[in-house]
């Protein structure tokens, strides 16, 4: 899962990734929410490669002949179309993330969408609530915090998670739950 805690201090003799935060004042949990990026640089080399391949292909029937260098740009053409497809995607995809801070006195999200401003979002732990809608919600397994008290969120309801899938949802779920059952 694309999802990355930092837990500090922690409490003395705890296993890695177990949450243990010590009793000491500012201890907190960080979650860096990030979306998963399937194709690193050698996919990506082996998709233009691939591709230049197939392209070149139907060429080999008109080597030699002036309809070759009619055809030539409109296959330079599509490989950087299809290179700046991918650019692009992995742009936007490396731009877009969510980051949680949960301390004993302050829930804080803070969610980045690229060519949009970001949004922020706090709360008292005391009075968040995770929701996980299994069925029913606008995705399957829909994740959301609402702040029900006096805190700073004004009883709006947010949406954690929105890139991550069904199982990664309800395991985020599950250890939020467990991270927010260790401070309060």
């Amino acid at each position: 899962m694309p999802a990355y805690w930092t837990i500090t201090p922690k409490a003395p003799g705890t296993a890695p990734g177990a949450f243990a935060l010590t009793s000491a004042a500012g201890a907190e949990y960080r979650l860096d929410l990030r979306p998963n990026i399937s194709m690193g640089n050698r996919g990506f080399v082996r998709v233009i490669s691939i591709s230049a391949l197939f392209l070149a292909l139907p060429l080999i029937a008109v080597l030699g002949t002036p309809v070759l260098w009619g055809l030539l740009p409109f296959m330079g053409l599509v490989l950087w179309a299809l290179w700046y497809a991918l650019m692009r995607n992995r742009s936007e995809r490396e731009t877009l993330y969510e980051t949680l801070r949960l301390t004993r006195d302050a829930f804080e999200l803070t969610h980045v969408t690229p060519h949009r401003p970001a949004q922020h979002w706090q709360a008292n732990p005391f009075w968040v609530r995770i929701s996980l809608q299994e069925k029913g919600g606008p995705v399957e397994n829909y994740l959301t915090l609402r702040e029900g008290g006096g805190g700073g969120g004004g009883g709006r309801e947010v949406e954690l998670g929105r890139f991550l899938s069904p199982d990664e949802r309800a395991t985020l779920h599950d250890d939020l739950s467990r991270a927010l059952r260790h401070l309060r």
